[in-house]
């Protein structure tokens, strides 16, 4: 607008062709309702809201020099210089600040800085005409000057096909060094949750979620009432304490969201010309989206705590634990490093190149360096000296020199730990605890027979291993069947392995006999004693 002030209908014209659609392409009108439909299918729910952010006149200092020929003096926008005093007609919304409480407002996150939620606003009207008059009277009063910063324009849709809606921001920003950049936010949400079957099917997965969680809030709190502060000892159960916490905000949130939902439509519904201010809702289902993303990111992780039995999964967590030191230190030297050259390529790059123009655009360019994803001529193109300097000494000691010693630490501590695993005897392993509930599962069905025929073998034999409580059940039977005795105690000993071999010959006398076994090459002698 601004930036053409010769023209402004340049500008107001696409918007409100944007808007309000009333005609079909051959200029027939839609024939629905005075409503418009956005590409035919998108209803335009209220009116739109047009906002602006103003700074002060002489908020910034103008040297002496130039005093006389530069009257006033409009600063970069931020909120201790904003403009908050009437102007123009001095009535109505459009020439009075409102502050960001008084808009259920919030701030948003430009490209230039970030702008809060006030401002001097206008709604627009339910038709094209009405708003283009509305547009005139404040093109004719200078409602955007010197001291314009932002101009945002609100409005949200709803599609009825797919069940959507869709919260949209309009924005230009208007630096202090003239000019006008624009952007946009989209954000596409699922507010009414409950249409179709399939939505109702969902509500009952939801209702056994709830019931879940309150199962698990009732074992963490008993959990935690034993184990007072040991409890947190373990990272298992810290994590399984964010699950929960995150679930529990995740339903609330979904009421709030139901409830929040119902009342602005049911305003809409009584008067359909105000703002349909969907902002705030469109904003907080975003974040409860990533906090379910956040969450069940969590939840996979929590797998590693069930697959830590089996040995080759323990490799990972060994390897980073032992090396978490030499990682500590050596990040320190990368980091100095890595600071070193993004400081380097912010000053020589920054007034020239786009992914160099801040600090922090610095650092994530450099990490993409790293990654092959880089535009060197434009830095060649603004330092033909130091910028193949810059890169070629960056890419030498960052990638071929630092990132190659973060992968040695790696792969040593990995060979050290997985060495010493090998070494190590087998201990119970989730496999085991699978097979030895499969074996009950047949012992229960009486379908175990033929186990029970290998069992006889591999005691007659003394060579075959054997599961231990098969063993058990075998030796057992033999006693009540051979000697007409039934009771058979079994010594606790706090360490039994998943297989025995049995080294002794059948047939023995259960009075006079101890038994034992042997465990790969080291020897464990519980004994079993019977009593008749």
């Amino acid at each position: 607008w601004p930036t053409t002030p010769r023209n402004p209908n340049q500008f107001i014209s696409p918007l409100l062709d944007s808007l309000y659609w009333a005609k079909w392409y051959n200029n027939k009108s839609l024939g629905q309702n005075t409503q418009s439909y956005i590409y035919y299918e998108n209803l335009l729910l209220g009116v739109p809201r047009m906002r602006q952010l103003k700074v002060q006149n002489n908020s910034c200092v103008v040297h002496d020099d130039f005093k006389e020929d530069i009257s006033g003096c409009y600063d970069v926008y931020s909120e201790e210089k904003e403009d908050r005093s009437p102007f123009g007609l001095l009535n109505g919304t459009a020439w009075q600040y409102h502050t960001e409480e008084e808009l259920d407002g919030s701030s948003h996150w430009g490209k230039l800085t970030t702008y809060s939620g006030g401002g001097y606003y206008i709604d627009l009207k339910m038709s094209r005409e009405e708003s283009a008059e509305s547009l005139q009277v404040l093109k004719e009063n200078l409602w955007l000057d010197r001291g314009t910063r932002a101009v945002f324009v609100d409005f949200s849709v709803y599609n009825a096909n797919i069940n959507l809606f869709c919260v949209l921001r309009l924005l230009v920003e208007f630096p202090a060094t003239g000019g006008a950049i624009p952007s946009w936010q989209i954000r596409t949400v699922k507010l009414l949750r409950y249409v179709s079957t399939w939505d109702f099917f969902v509500v009952s997965c939801e209702i056994v979620f709830c019931v879940f969680i309150f199962y698990y809030v009732v074992e963490e709190m008993l959990e935690l009432h034993i184990h007072r502060l040991q409890y947190f000892t373990s990272i298992w159960n810290i994590l399984d304490i964010v699950v929960i916490l995150l679930s529990i905000v995740a339903i609330g949130f979904h009421i709030f969201r139901t409830i929040e939902v119902n009342r602005l439509m049911g305003q809409l519904l009584k008067n359909p010309s105000i703002y349909a201010d969907f902002e705030f809702l469109a904003f907080w289902q975003t974040q409860y989206n990533n906090m379910n993303a956040v969450n069940l990111f969590f939840a996979w992780i929590k797998i590693f705590k069930y697959i830590s039995f089996n040995k080759t999964m323990t490799q990972l967590s060994s390897t980073l634990a032992r090396c978490a030191k030499d990682i500590l230190g050596f990040a320190i030297m990368f980091f100095i490093v890595f600071f070193a050259y993004a400081q380097l390529g912010y000053l020589l790059f920054g007034t020239q190149v786009e992914n160099f123009s801040t600090f922090v655009k610095c650092i994530f360019t450099q990490f993409r360096i790293i990654l092959g994803d880089f535009d060197y001529n434009a830095i060649d193109n603004a330092n033909r000296i130091l910028g193949p300097i810059y890169f070629v000494t960056y890419v030498f000691f960052v990638f071929f020199v630092l990132l190659n010693m973060f992968l040695a630490i790696i792969n040593d501590t990995y060979s050290e730990v997985k060495e010493e695993l090998s070494n190590q005897k087998n201990e119970l392993q989730l496999s085991d605890i699978l097979k030895q509930g499969y074996n009950r599962t047949l012992m229960k069905l009486k379908l175990n027979k033929d186990r029970i025929s290998d069992v006889q073998k591999a005691l007659q034999k003394g060579t075959k291993e054997l599961e231990f409580e098969d063993f058990k059940n075998s030796l057992r039977k033999q006693v009540a069947s051979e000697d007409g005795m039934s009771s058979l105690n079994f010594s606790s000993y706090s360490r039994l392995p998943s297989t025995i071999k049995a080294i002794y010959h059948l047939p023995f006398n259960a009075r006079d006999h101890h038994i034992s076994y042997r465990e790969n090459s080291q020897i464990i002698l519980p004994v079993f004693s019977f009593r008749i």
